[in-house]
């Protein structure tokens, strides 16, 4: 146990220094800023509990709802250009020669990640405004209810099929964007310092796992299951099939958000979220203690005194005031543009993997078949392809990460990514006439594009997503987090206009080694940009904040007539009143144990570090008339 000790005596008695008598003011705040120590120090010190897990699963089945319905239109728009496509009249023969016109083909690959963009920067905002528990849930209802509405599309007199999918998967994309931002935050400020990189990957690693792997293997069981009536090659069966497979596909993306929303719900909120924004370290104590599997919680008498703080908040002039300075505003554009950079070329890729298997012949269905067998051994061997692609690269990425990320740290990964992946499509690029024109050759494509796979998750497409959850404060987190990866979601959408006006420059895919070349040259520059963002390996998200921590808490300052604090001083804060109140411990009570270290260094607490907690603890809880001006 941590007995009272001269100096704890002397901070309760006012006395600094042996001489100086503090103001009241400062008496009773310096004992709420060793508090919120304390509980920062016990987050980041918490060893890996069954929380941990459930996190991860809550935020990962979000994770894997989003990959599934977004890169399930690699296969549906197959299927959707077979029933909606140009390139053949009603005549049944010409039926599997279809596919989509370029502007639709943009319309509905470039409907969610526009969609995603707006709800990152939105949700993001919001999850900072409003608080991350707030708002959690509500992206994966939106994301429900998107999925289930393309469904149930159907073409009308007055309405267009293609339009009314293009908005369904608008709105998706917007529930899909808030998932983004608030996921990555929950799971960081929730993750202790030495198992903080694995959490946030084990989140992340769901992507793969959804966006191509079940994507894909669903549209080939479901395909498979439906050979019966391709291959008897009637027409009205066919066509009855095709509509049957695509609303399959899309609809059982409903499944694994409806199985995590309860769970999103029923989150408590972060406990870094409560402090330093809501500025209530009672509630924090409580959702500490779930962290933690601890029955202890914080108590409060009701008829404390009244004592006003402030800490610093969200506003405009704070947000220009932050950023303004060099050392901030790099980070932010060392992690907005290395998102931009990797989704060039993993969208560019990743939409439109069936279009470039296609075009190097592999998994093509054999000459002279009829039109329903045709179609069958088309999506057959599109979904086939994308399962072994998805298996060979995508999945064994992430996993790969999650060994490495809080060992080697993420700048070397992502380095190391960026680095390789500029090889990989130079060589793609550059040789992809010669690897075209053989039957090794294609294989040997294939194997760079696995390894493109692989190094783009054991690499910056699982860092862009961690680092951005980590380097910034507590009231821009969410928000920095929503910019930096709608940067990312910006570069997908020219990916998505750029590859299909440009493909077919100079005739059909002709134009596809030069998009690999240019994808190697982004990858270049993200080389680079990751120069701009500092290594977050082993360091509290406090020490990366680039603020001092401190005397995060403040008194609020007496104001005199004529004193210029009178005016703007406290423009910047918005003070919230917090009532303290010392009591006496029961020298048996589980407050009167031994209070957790909060020495503070970059890694949390220091071996042999202690801090001494009085007999006298101060307990806090906010008043009715919260967030009101001080006087």
């Amino acid at each position: 146990m941590y007995g009272p000790t001269t100096s704890s005596k002397r901070v309760e008695a006012g006395v600094f220094d042996g001489r100086v008598s503090a103001p009241r003011s400062v008496r009773v705040v310096h004992p709420l800023n060793v508090k919120r120590r304390a509980i920062l120090t016990e987050i980041d010190n918490a060893t890996f509990s069954w929380f941990h897990v459930k996190v991860a699963f809550v935020s990962g089945a979000g994770f894997f709802t989003d990959a599934y319905d977004i890169f399930a239109i690699n296969i549906v728009s197959v299927m959707l250009g077979f029933l909606y496509g140009s390139g053949g009249d009603s005549d049944f023969s010409k039926l599997s020669s279809r596919t989509l016109s370029t502007s639709q083909e943009i319309g509905i690959k470039i409907a969610t990640p526009a969609g995603v963009l707006f709800g990152q920067l939105l949700f993001g905002w919001l999850g900072d405004l409003l608080g991350r528990k707030r708002i959690y849930g509500m992206e994966l209802m939106l994301i429900i209810v998107a999925t289930f509405g393309q469904t149930l599309c159907a073409p009308a007199i007055g309405v267009s099929m293609m339009g009314v999918l293009i908005f369904w998967r608008l709105m998706m994309g917007i529930g899909i964007g808030g998932d983004y931002p608030i996921s990555a935050v929950i799971s960081s400020e929730f993750s202790s310092v030495y198992i903080r990189g694995r959490v946030m990957t084990a989140v992340f690693a769901n992507q793969g796992w959804g966006s191509s792997v079940t994507a894909t293997l669903f549209s080939f069981i479901i395909v498979s299951a439906y050979k019966r009536s391709f291959m008897d090659n009637d027409p009205s069966s066919v066509l009855h099939s095709l509509d049957q497979i695509w609303r399959l596909v899309i609809g059982l993306g409903c499944i694994p958000g409806a199985i995590a929303l309860y769970f999103r719900l029923t989150i408590p909120e972060t406990p870094r979220f409560t402090m330093d924004i809501e500025r209530n370290i009672l509630k924090a104590g409580r959702d500490l203690s779930a962290l933690l599997d601890e029955s202890e919680a914080y108590t409060v008498d009701p008829d404390a005194l009244n004592q006003r703080v402030i800490a610093r908040q969200a506003t405009q002039h704070d947000f220009r005031s932050y950023f303004s300075k060099w050392e901030n505003l790099k980070i932010l554009i060392g992690t907005a543009y290395s998102w931009f950079a990797l989704d060039i070329a993993f969208y560019g890729l990743g939409l439109n993997s069936s279009v470039i298997l296609g075009a190097i012949g592999f998994g093509s269905p054999k000459k002279g078949l009829a039109p329903g067998p045709a179609i069958y051994q088309t999506l057959h061997n599109a979904s086939l392809g994308n399962v072994i692609l998805s298996l060979a690269g995508l999945v064994p990425g992430y996993w790969a990460t999650f060994i490495f990320i809080d060992r080697w740290g993420r700048k070397p990964i992502q380095f190391m990514g960026f680095g390789v992946l500029t090889i990989i499509f130079l060589i793609m690029g550059f040789a992809y006439n010669k690897m075209n024109a053989t039957e090794s050759g294609r294989g040997a494509f294939v194997f760079l594009y696995c390894l493109a796979n692989f190094f783009q998750n054991f690499g910056p497409n699982t860092t862009t997503f961690i680092v951005p959850g980590e380097v910034f404060p507590t009231r821009y987190r969410a928000t920095a987090h929503g910019i930096s990866a709608a940067s990312g979601k910006f570069g997908a959408v020219i990916a998505q206009l750029a590859f299909q006006w440009l493909k077919d420059v100079g005739g059909p895919n002709q134009f596809l080694n030069h998009i690999l070349e240019i994808f190697a040259f982004f990858m270049l520059t993200g080389v680079f940009s990751t120069m701009l963002i500092p290594e977050t390996n082993q360091k509290t998200l406090e020490f990366l904040s680039n603020e001092d921590q401190d005397d995060f808490i403040q008194p609020v300052p007496r104001q005199q007539p004529g004193s210029p604090y009178n005016t703007g001083y406290l423009n910047e804060f918005q003070s919230s009143p917090i009532k303290l109140h010392v009591f006496e411990s029961d020298p048996g009570s589980p407050g009167s144990m031994e209070r957790p270290p909060t020495a503070y260094s970059s890694r949390g607490r220091r071996k042999g570090t202690t801090v001494s907690m009085s007999s006298h603890e101060y307990l806090v809880t906010r008043s009715p008339s919260e967030f009101s001006v001080a006087s």
